[in-house]
């Protein structure tokens, strides 16, 4: 299989999904529903050879909910993909992308404790950075930094 360029793979989201994709020269965007994460995750690697997991992390919209976003890439192809999806104000769960790509299991708990999503189906789902005890998320907007919290150990 010819490897795809950003146009190509664009094209075949769009197809496939009927997601609105921007290229902006080799980085193709797509905003998905979570109920799509998954699928999408998996066209990715499968179909447009996006093997090498990036990152993952969560921004903190307030009122309007929180995004999770993740970047992909097919090195062969140069071609990278943004793909972000939306959770409803008050919503902290979104699937699991370690059945996809295993480099995303620290990234998700990462994501968990700094935010505060909660990645379902995730095989580890605890504290990497702060103690287990810590209460709160220290990258969410509503956090109050001047309550006490448990010490680092």
């Amino acid at each position: 299989m010819t490897p795809p360029t950003a146009a190509d793979a664009a094209a075949r989201l769009r197809e496939q999904f009927a997601l609105e994709a921007t290229v902006d020269g080799a980085l193709v965007s797509v905003t998905v529903a979570v109920e799509q994460w998954q699928a999408v995750a998996r066209f990715a690697r499968e179909r447009l050879g996006c093997l090498y997991f990036c990152f993952l992390t969560a921004v903190d919209w307030k009122e309007q909910g929180m995004e999770v976003l993740c970047r992909v890439e097919n090195l062969d192809a140069r071609v990278a993909l943004m793909l972000r999806t939306r959770l409803a104000a008050g919503a902290d769960r979104c699937p699991t992308l370690t059945g996809v790509w295993r480099g995303a299991d620290w990234m998700e708990r990462e994501c968990w404790d700094m935010f505060g999503v909660h990645f379902d189906g995730h095989p580890d789902h605890r504290r990497i950075l702060l103690a287990e005890d810590w209460e709160g998320h220290p990258l969410r907007k509503d956090y109050a930094v001047d309550t006490p919290h448990a010490p680092y150990r």
